[in-house]
């Protein structure tokens, strides 16, 4: 079954002479830009749209990434924090960032003369209700994982087959995510957030979301990770208290992905 969808995934590919793509340093889209060098070679171009909703530590693994794999790599720039409908936060705040970014993408692609973007939405995301969806449909953008029906656990599995090292690892998602619909997203509040999970994360923690509520900051960790943060919670409180959170809290149901939509 996965080589058939394998082949599949190819075939798609092959339909264009030159591609980009949309590259975040995932195990998805790392796992496109693989199949996409093997398949087009140098026809194929890996894009990062670095802003301030990117993580460093994603943008430097992205790096890493695209230089195993071999691809060329691209890091544009985007300030999404000019664009008010974005940083109105609204629930399909996804809609006008990738609106955004796909005009990034679309320009450098008329520049090499590429002649389609692919991303690495996967078949799983299709049966989710994302408003970012709703801009690659418009935009005419291909998701090729999706199109030769790659579930996530396909994508692990071929990534892992063709030895790609971040295979196993977690979900990621942009900064905003953290904050609650209809609060701004500031870059203060951004840089609040991403320096209190970066100072979880070093502690090994590697899936890791800190919720941002103002003076309250809510920890999302997987349950086999909760002793680690017990017993660091002295330091983490300190920290979080410098980085203006009143109250620490964890979240007892651990890491829940778009619980922001539930919430």
């Amino acid at each position: 079954m996965l080589e058939e969808k394998y082949k599949r995934l190819r075939e798609i590919i092959t339909t264009t002479d030159n591609a980009i793509v949309a590259f975040s340093g995932g195990v998805d889209s790392s796992l496109v830009a693989k199949v996409s060098l093997d398949t087009l070679g140098k026809n194929a171009i890996a894009v990062t749209v670095n802003s301030p909703v990117l993580p460093r530590r994603n943008l430097e693994s992205a790096k890493r990434i695209a230089g195993e794999i071999g691809i060329r790599h691209i890091i544009a720039e985007i300030y999404l924090l000019e664009i008010e409908k974005f940083v109105e936060n609204p629930m399909d705040r996804c809609y006008y960032c990738k609106k955004s970014i796909i005009r990034i993408l679309k320009r450098i692609a008329g520049n090499i003369n590429a002649t389609v973007i692919l991303d690495g939405t996967n078949a799983d995301d299709m049966k989710k209700n994302r408003s970012g969806l709703k801009a690659l449909q418009e935009e005419g953008i291909l998701s090729p994982l999706a199109e030769a029906n790659f579930t996530k656990n396909d994508v692990r599995k071929l990534a892992r087959n063709l030895n790609l090292s971040n295979s196993e690892q977690p979900p990621e998602s942009c900064l905003a995510t953290r904050i609650p619909y209809n609060n701004r997203i500031t870059n203060k509040e951004l840089k609040r957030i991403e320096n209190a999970e970066n100072y979880i994360h070093a502690m090994g923690v590697k899936l890791i979301r800190v919720r941002n509520y103002g003076e309250i900051a809510i920890i999302e960790i997987l349950p086999e990770d909760f002793n680690r943060i017990i017993r660091n919670r002295a330091s983490i409180m300190n920290k979080f208290k410098e980085l203006g959170f009143r109250y620490s809290l964890l979240n007892l149901n651990g890491y829940t992905q778009s619980i922001m939509n539930i919430l």
